[in-house]
């Protein structure tokens, strides 16, 4: 026979009579709930949190005291119409993060997977994209309509221009301004233009277990395709008579075919148009 979970809620917090409450949630002195908010069962809501709606959050989430969850976009063409944000399950949103919900022009929602580390005074603009198990540390700012792939890091202080990505596995350090995409697997560090890329991202593939031959593959794939100086088609090329198209480089190559922004590649070669598929350098 199943036990019920009892639900715990101090009584200084103020809960709509509008939101659905699972089984086991705790929800801390102070919290605030809003309307049209479903929260999932076993899920913590810390002090001084505040969570609007339409918000849904699944199940086995933390979230620390003062995080505003599911607020209205800060983009000045919201003019209050519906719009969503629904985050997994198993995340971890630490104090001071911000989450805006998503704007029409965007597609009306803004969406969190699972698993993930939103360090302390992270901000997610409207319209982002979070995969899973993606880590954003202390500070790091998306601005709107961002996609973070799965098992990403953005660094601590750092900024993501509107509309770029940051693909799967990808590493970027701490302080860095992205306004090109940065791209999977490999490590992207540094200030806008002046960003560059520097190598696979090794130690952080062998921590998610990729396998030695894998990770040797996308070096030798990365070599080919910024170190030796060729277009990117003619990289893909090499790529393909060198036996290297393993599904990790796949996914690189076709990040870097889609990449509408451009992409982050080595500094000092100018804007985004210099790290577009086609140009002279690749």
């Amino acid at each position: 026979m199943s036990v019920r979970q009892e639900i715990e809620i101090h009584p200084t917090a103020m809960i709509s009579s509008d939101a659905v409450i699972g089984p086991g949630v705790r929800i801390g002195p102070y919290a605030v709930i809003g309307a049209r908010v479903e929260i999932g069962e076993e899920t913590e809501i810390g002090p001084h949190a505040v969570i609007e709606g339409p918000t849904s959050i699944g199940k086995h989430n933390r979230i620390i005291g003062q995080a505003a969850i599911g607020t209205i976009p800060q983009d000045l063409k919201y003019r209050g119409e519906e719009s969503f944000l629904f985050i997994g399950d198993g995340n971890t949103i630490r104090e001071f993060v911000t989450i805006n919900r998503g704007t029409e022009g965007g597609g009306g929602k803004t969406t969190i997977g699972d698993q993930n580390l939103l360090m302390t005074g992270v901000h997610v603009a409207h319209d982002c994209h979070v995969g899973t198990g993606a880590i954003l540390a202390n500070s790091a700012t998306l601005a709107g309509h961002v996609e973070i792939a799965d098992y990403s890091t953005v660094g601590a202080f750092s900024g993501v221009h509107q509309f770029c990505r940051v693909g799967t596995h990808a590493f970027v350090g701490g302080y860095s301004v992205l306004t090109r995409d940065a791209l999977p697997f490999v490590k992207t560090v540094g200030y806008r233009n002046q960003a560059a890329i520097y190598g696979i991202n090794g130690l952080g593939l062998k921590r998610r277990d990729f396998s030695p031959a894998d990770i040797k593959t996308l070096k030798q794939a990365y070599r080919w395709l910024f170190q030796k100086g060729l277009k990117i088609n003619e990289a893909v090329e090499k790529i393909k008579e060198g036996a290297l198209e393993s599904n990790e480089v796949k996914t690189l190559i076709r990040f870097i075919e889609t990449a509408e922004k451009g992409f982050v590649k080595n500094s000092g070669e100018g804007g985004g148009e210099d790290s577009k598929v086609g140009s002279n350098r690749g």
